[in-house]
């Protein structure tokens, strides 16, 4: 039997000996039926495959009607069966078409088994899959054969790979509601995984010991985000957190439960700088040699000879960099994937997300609400991946206008939802930055002591923030917040501890 009313199966399209040529795409017209009994003889046959399977996976349209009205029933408590569903099919001419309310009965009546409803419900959502993989490669090859001079053939292999993952995360039969013993056994694996790190850290280490205390490291699905007025440091810190992110290990599972250490592969998005420019500010930082002294080519011997040993050492790290400029947020995503599925992935970093673009075809009416889509659509993409997002992001000149210049998080409301989304808020702040634009001059009528005690003053303050930076966890969804001293070294813009790591860090509730 089939939905055309014949029991012989040979005329329908695919069907071996049928006399056309050419390929036709693939379907199961008795997996459908079968289910369909299932389901109308035993309505717990629909639990089985409802979490993943939709009407439109029919290939059929007919047997998607059925599938979707036995849903709607079972959803209100009532009973979907021959019977109920005639009253719904009574003036619908796409079954009568197939034999109206007798094919609803013929269905119940062939029933097996509903033991078999799952297999039935995987094997029509896997040929739809294949169907819709069928249609993705016409549109790639007739989009190919069109000469749109405003598309590119990279924005139309994007295009394509944003389909097929979105094919494949639609393709995943396994999810849902997991049970709380579930969540307390992962829960309890990522406490155990910690206890075992030298850093007992759950999240990614920072490799800054009292920042990796504070935030218990950069954790997965966490859009963590770095602000702070230019020249701060923000960039200098995100490679550094990048580099020690990378030369760490992460726990993971293997094949057999057990817990084993792999490399931890870090994605660098930069907008800012060239890919060499980068590389060469992490060679700067490692070797301890000055970025401008190794462009200008002015090194000794022994710097060149430490620059050759770091670089030998930075061979095997999986560190990616990717420095196209004006990103756009699907693109990211896209390059985040495929890096994910060839070498894994630990952590994302952004430099910076105000120079992102949002996707393409977005309409915003100002820059304010295009950021506000670019952080929703960073924090999605943590969330998707599961890992954590390290995003950097400017401040405005309205901290300069005050007295204490530290940020806030009050600053963050002109840039969009920033707050909003993050999961983590750090700001950067260097005072030994400012003071150096203050020095004192002599006011008119001031005394010279007067003067004297004024430059003292200023001298003593400049003495104290020298190489001083300061950490500011102004928001954090999972822990405290509070105030992390670093110490900065300026000419190889290097963040480090400072040299009393047993001080713990300044927190508040």
């Amino acid at each position: 039997m089939d939905p055309h009313g014949t029991n012989n199966l040979a005329h329908l399209p695919g069907a071996e000996g049928a006399a056309d040529p050419y390929r036709e795409p693939p379907v199961n017209y008795e997996a459908e039926q079968a289910l369909l009994g299932a389901v109308l003889a035993n309505n717990a046959a629909f639990e089985k495959v409802a979490d993943f399977l939709r009407p439109e996976h029919f290939a059929e349209p007919v047997h998607g009607r059925i599938f979707e009205a036995c849903g709607t029933l079972i959803e209100r408590g009532q009973i979907a069966n021959a019977v109920t569903l005639k009253n719904v099919f009574e003036r619908a001419e796409e079954l009568a078409e197939v034999g109206g309310a007798k094919y609803l009965s013929e269905l119940q009546g062939n029933f097996v088994s509903i033991i078999n409803a799952r297999d039935y419900g995987r094997t029509v959502h896997d040929l739809f899959l294949r169907r819709q993989l069928i249609a993705i490669g016409e549109d790639v090859v007739n989009d190919a054969f069109d000469h749109d001079l405003e598309t590119t053939a990279t924005e139309q292999i994007e295009a394509a790979e944003q389909h097929l993952y979105t094919l494949a995360e639609s393709g995943q039969t396994e999810g849902g509601l997991k049970d709380f013993k579930a969540a307390v056994v992962e829960s309890i694996q990522m406490t155990e995984a910690a206890v075992k790190r030298d850093s007992h850290v759950a999240g990614v280490a920072t490799g800054l010991t009292d920042i990796d205390k504070l935030l218990g490291g950069l954790h997965k699905s966490d859009l963590v985000i770095l602000a702070g007025r230019p020249s701060m440091g923000k960039t200098s810190l995100a490679t550094n957190i990048a580099y020690n992110a990378a030369t760490s290990r992460r726990a993971e599972r293997d094949a057999e439960g057990n817990l084993v250490e792999l490399p931890q592969v870090v994605a660098f998005f930069t907008l800012e700088m060239s890919a060499e420019q980068l590389a060469t500010r992490v060679l700067s930082e490692q070797a301890h040699v000055r970025s401008d002294s190794m462009r200008r080519g002015e090194i000794r011997q022994e710097e060149f000879d430490r620059l050759f040993e770091v670089s030998r050492a930075l061979y095997d790290l999986k560190l990616f960099i990717d420095d196209t400029p004006a990103l756009t947020v699907p693109a990211l995503r896209m390059r985040a994937r495929r890096l994910k599925r060839q070498h894994g992935l630990g952590l994302i970093v952004v430099d910076y997300l105000q120079l992102m673009q949002a996707a393409p075809g977005s309409r915003n009416d100002n820059r304010v609400q295009e950021v506000s889509e670019i952080t929703r659509g960073l924090k999605a993409i943590a969330k998707e991946l599961d890992v954590p997002m390290l995003a950097l992001s400017q401040l405005s000149r309205q901290t300069e206008q005050r007295d204490d210049k530290r940020p806030q998080l009050a600053d963050l409301r002109e840039s969009g939802s920033i707050e909003q989304d993050a999961d983590v808020v750090v700001f950067l702040y260097r005072e030994e930055y400012y003071l150096g634009r203050e020095k004192p001059s002599q006011r008119a009528n001031e005394s010279d002591d007067a003067f004297a005690r004024r430059v003292a003053a200023y001298d003593k303050r400049k003495d104290e923030a020298r190489n001083i930076a300061e950490a500011i966890v102004a928001k954090q969804r999972h822990g405290p917040i509070g105030t992390v001293q670093l110490h900065f070294t300026g000419e190889f813009t290097q963040f480090s501890d400072l040299a009393d790591h047993d001080r713990m860090p300044e927190q508040h509730g």
